[in-house]
């Protein structure tokens, strides 16, 4: 049996982001997966990819902080859930900055995390 998470807000929050994300990186790629004039691949392609995996770091993390017996250790986790965060947020940026179709998606995906930071501002205080 899976633990289930105590915030489920958050958790609910993680696992949006996550379907939110595959969705974009599996649009993202379409327009990525061609060669460039000069025979190169696209240099943000690598980023669709990331944030899938960022984003299905975000769930395993919160159940690992709140399944913590000491304080220290789930704000050790909590701390690396940020981070992850965090990078996620930057990869969401660096895609923005490509020659896609799907930065409006992205934008949505960064509104989302914003979202998410602020619950994770809340759920650190309550560990």
């Amino acid at each position: 049996m899976r633990p289930q998470p105590k915030n489920k807000r958050l958790y609910k929050k993680a696992r949006e982001i996550l379907t939110l994300s595959r969705s974009i990186s599996n649009y993202l790629v379409y327009d990525m997966a061609s060669l460039q004039n000069n025979g190169t691949e696209h240099p943000h392609i690598y980023f669709t990819g990331d944030i899938i995996r960022q984003s299905d770091e975000l769930v395993p993390k919160i159940i690992s902080a709140e399944s913590q017996t000491f304080q220290d250790d789930r704000i050790k986790h909590a701390n690396s859930l940020i981070h992850i965060t965090n990078r996620l947020y930057k990869n969401c940026e660096r895609l923005e900055q490509s020659d896609s179709n799907g930065k409006e998606f992205l934008i949505l995906l960064r509104k989302e995390l914003r979202k998410f930071r602020h619950l994770q501002r809340r759920w650190l205080l309550s560990l």
